[in-house]
């Protein structure tokens, strides 16, 4: 089944629309040569023929036009009848509504660009939508699961979806990937996660691909295949529980940066581009985002790919650096609004 398309309804709704305009034209066409009508006479002969109501005529109908319009009653019979039918099968069945429902999300993943693209809704698929969702970042679900696709369809959540496989091509050319920013692909199927992330790459090399691994074997893999980041939420997770045990003081700070409690802590990441020309050049000190914005700088990714952590005061970002920036979401919103200035 397509995605947007309930194809058998479609075809029946189609021939309906053909066969109400067949009748009317036939009609039309039939009235204007035998009885000399006008065409808006013959358009209101056509409706009072179809619709059966009993209006008198536009004029009084020679020989041929009675024969006609008896022959048009008989046929448009037929026609009537089969459109109330389709047209009840369809809002009975739901159909109808689910196609208008596809078809309004068509149009809006098709007007869509800058959004991230999210390949399984599943346990970590889901916790990626709601960040999303709080963020107000815009993003499109490609799901084949139907159980899962029922889930998003029952939330309340705004949740744009692809019921289609994501490992195929064209599952991402619906999901409009030559207009994404990033990429994020969490099935618990390695190989899934593999092919999606090659065709992703083959489509788009200047997409952020971002990808799951569950073994450590096929991280590497993945990684060839063309992801940026390759993260093992199983080895994250263990490391977490770990840390409890041997820092159990620091158990607080984990689930508050984490967001396993109740918690406004954002990371944010700065690039050089994205800084002002005339801050360029000046070091972290003299930036002094902590003291205007409230904002700490806790790590520079340098352009080797290192990440170093709590780069010196003196330190000075370079072109194709990044800062990793740590605040409440306000202290953020403050240094991107004095970022934009």
């Amino acid at each position: 089944m397509d995605w947007y398309t309930y194809k058998g309804s479609y075809l029946n709704l189609r021939l309906a629309a053909l066969l109400i305009f067949t009748a009317i034209t036939l009609s039309v066409t039939g009235f204007i040569l035998l009885e000399d009508y006008s065409l808006r006479e013959a358009f209101f002969m056509t409706i009072i023929t179809i619709s059966t109501v009993g209006y008198s005529e536009v004029r009084p109908l020679s020989e041929a036009g009675e024969f006609f319009a008896s022959l048009m009653i008989v046929f448009n019979f037929g026609v009537v009848a089969y459109v109330v039918a389709v047209f009840s099968s369809l809002v009975i069945e739901g159909k109808l509504f689910k196609d208008i429902h596809l078809r309004t999300i068509e149009s809006n993943i098709n007007r869509m660009k800058d959004h991230i693209i999210v390949c399984g809704y599943g346990r970590y698929g889901s916790e990626i939508v709601d960040h999303l969702l709080e963020e107000s970042i815009p993003f499109v679900v490609i799901e084949r699961d139907n159980d899962k696709i029922e889930e998003i369809q029952k939330s309340d959540k705004k949740i744009l979806y692809i019921q289609d496989d994501a490992t195929q091509d064209e599952s991402l050319v619906k999901a409009k990937i030559d207009k994404a920013r990033a990429l994020v692909t969490t099935f618990p199927d390695d190989s899934d996660n593999l092919f999606t992330v090659f065709s992703a790459r083959q489509i788009n090399p200047k997409l952020q691909i971002i990808s799951a691994a569950r073994e450590v074997r096929t991280e590497k893999k993945i990684r060839r295949a063309g992801a940026d980041y390759v993260m093992m939420p199983d080895k994250l997770g263990g490391y977490y529980m770990a840390t409890l045990i041997s820092k159990p003081r620091a158990r607080e700070f984990f689930s508050y940066i984490t967001h396993e409690g109740q918690s406004n802590v954002e990371f944010d990441e700065i690039s050089f581009d994205e800084i002002p020309g005339k801050l360029r050049g000046k070091s972290v000190r003299d930036l002094g985002w902590r003291e205007t914005t409230g904002a700490n700088i806790i790590g520079l990714k340098q352009t080797n790919g290192t990440l170093e952590i709590n780069p010196s005061p003196d330190a000075i970002i370079k072109e194709s650096e990044n800062f990793v920036v740590l605040g409440t979401r306000k202290q953020l919103s403050t240094l991107r609004r004095l970022l934009a200035d």
